[in-house]
């Protein structure tokens, strides 16, 4: 029911939709399935990729972190509370700019030949790329992993955060084979 093909609903659930600046979707799962297929499964393994990217400067730091506290007999150690608000801070930003960048996705989704667009096509951008992420975690923490869920039952693979956004994955390399029409 949801999302489920080239309606002519448009998926701004605030602009109204029917007057002259409506769009239809850019990416129809019905007319150009391959857009999607794999998408879920190469959407869990990019994941994974980016925890992993995420991860490494922050064990780095508390390393660091660990050996200056043994230089300076303790002290050092003290520097173990900014972790948690650096960590959430280089998360904002990693994703932000690499959904922001020219890609339109992160390590994880390049590795796994996927990029991320608006529900009209066009790439995304720093704020956008830092609210997926803001909502994704959100939306798993406080409703539980079974959310995800939600991308099996509409054509487009669309998770509860794409929904909010207004946000779609996609194979990157199919994206670049169709030649999106001249608007």
């Amino acid at each position: 029911m949801f999302d489920s093909g080239s309606g002519n609903f448009g998926g701004n659930a605030w602009g109204g939709g029917g007057g002259a600046n409506f769009q239809p979707h850019a990416f129809d799962p019905w007319a150009q399935p391959e857009l999607f297929r794999g998408v879920l499964t190469r959407r869990v393994f990019a994941f994974l990729i980016d925890l992993v990217v995420l991860s490494i400067p922050i064990i780095l730091a508390c390393i660091f972190i660990a050996v200056f506290g043994v230089v300076t007999l303790g002290l050092g150690w003290a520097l173990f509370w900014l972790v948690s608000p650096a960590s959430v801070i280089w998360a904002l930003i990693y994703y932000g700019a690499t959904l922001g960048g020219p890609h339109s996705a992160t390590m994880g989704m390049r590795a796994m030949d996927l990029e991320l667009r608006t529900w009209y096509g066009a790439p995304s951008y720093f704020v956008l790329g830092a609210m997926h992420a803001v909502l994704f975690w959100i939306s798993v923490s406080v409703l539980t992993p079974f959310v995800l869920l939600i991308g099996l039952f509409n054509g487009r693979r669309r998770l509860l955060h794409d929904f909010v956004l207004g946000t779609v994955v996609i194979n990157s390399s199919v994206r670049t084979e169709i030649a999106q029409p001249a608007r």
